[in-house]
């Protein structure tokens, strides 16, 4: 089914929902986005929707709101009570999958589209219910600000470009990527494709990516090569650097008891105020906010990435304080 379909037959079920009485094919065209101008095409289109409505099972009625049969245009509504799905019980693994499909529709265009439709509809007139409208609202949500983009990239097919800084990397460098998905492994979301620089399949951590993602095509000119898994490219992707590295930082005396319990080489260093030590990390995303809770208790001396990452830490909670 088309994205366009998608939210068309999204708006026209929130419309039936809100509305409390029947209403009229033409008050549905005026109401919902995506149908064209009165006449066949309207027709047709609106009668494959209703078809479509039904076999998925949802409970559309047709009736007047006059009693007595005397002339008044068919109209159409969903009930609520009959909309309504029974008590369900969830496993534990049902739920967090659940809350996990829940986090991709946040952000999604599709929200705004049905308010527009609610917004018609009390404009014309139409009496609405925006409670019953809550249990099919989309919703999501991920604290990376690149997944918006990637998303909406993967679905529209397009090409995009983005800084991105690597592990090891001192400074961020421009990438040009054809995304055919973006997956959620262990915790942290990547995006799949073909890497224009490399020629190649390359994998991207969205915490990584820094700035904006910007189109770098037409929508329609990506598409995923034929026999391609993009979530087994993903669960089988490799950080390039899976050795511990040494970090050098400065731990002022009588704090961050922390990081002193595994440090290695203490030592005092200059007036007395500071020792410096050794620790050693795997993952730069999460050793560099561990460090940054301690504040000015932990000076990071090296290595450079690291360093900056911390201070990039402070300075994002440091905007948010202000």
């Amino acid at each position: 089914m088309s994205r366009r379909k998608t939210e068309r037959l999204l708006n026209l079920v929130v419309c039936l929902l809100a509305t409390r009485r029947y209403l009229t094919a033409e008050q549905i065209r005026r109401a919902v986005p995506g149908y064209p101008d009165a006449g066949e095409a309207f027709k047709r289109m609106f009668e494959r929707d209703k078809e479509e409505l039904r076999e998925l099972g949802v409970p559309l009625e047709v009736g007047s709101d006059m009693d007595g049969g005397g002339g008044e245009e068919i109209g159409y509504r969903i009930s609520p009570q009959a909309y309504e799905l029974p008590d369900i019980h969830l496993t534990p693994d049902e739920a967090a999958v659940l809350g996990l499909a829940a986090r991709v529709w946040q952000r999604a265009s599709m929200a705004d589209a049905a308010s527009g439709a609610l917004l018609k509809l009390r404009a014309a007139g139409v009496e609405t219910d925006g409670s019953t409208t809550l249990g099919i609202e989309p919703r999501v949500d991920t604290g990376d600000p690149a997944f918006p983009a990637l998303w909406e990239a993967v679905r529209e097919g397009r090409p995009v470009t983005f800084d991105y800084q690597g592990i090891g990397r001192t400074s961020p460098s421009r990438r040009h990527l054809e995304p055919w998905g973006v997956v959620s492994r262990r915790g942290r979301w990547y995006v799949v494709g073909h890497d224009r620089d490399r020629d190649d399949t390359r994998v991207f951590r969205l915490s990584r990516i820094s700035g904006q993602v910007t189109s770098d095509g037409p929508a329609g000119s990506v598409s995923v090569p034929q026999g391609v898994d993009v979530r087994k490219i993903a669960f089988d992707w490799g950080d390039p650097v899976t050795e511990p590295r040494p970090a050098t930082v400065r731990l002022r005396v009588g704090a961050a008891q922390g990081p002193r319990q595994w440090a290695k080489d203490v030592r005092p260093v200059g007036d007395g105020t500071w020792d410096e030590a050794t620790l050693t990390f795997h993952d730069l995303d999460r050793f560099a906010p561990y460090l940054a809770r301690f504040a000015d208790d932990v000076v990071v001396i090296d290595p450079p990435d690291l360093r900056e990452a911390v201070i990039q830490q402070l300075k994002a909670v440091l905007a948010v304080s202000e």
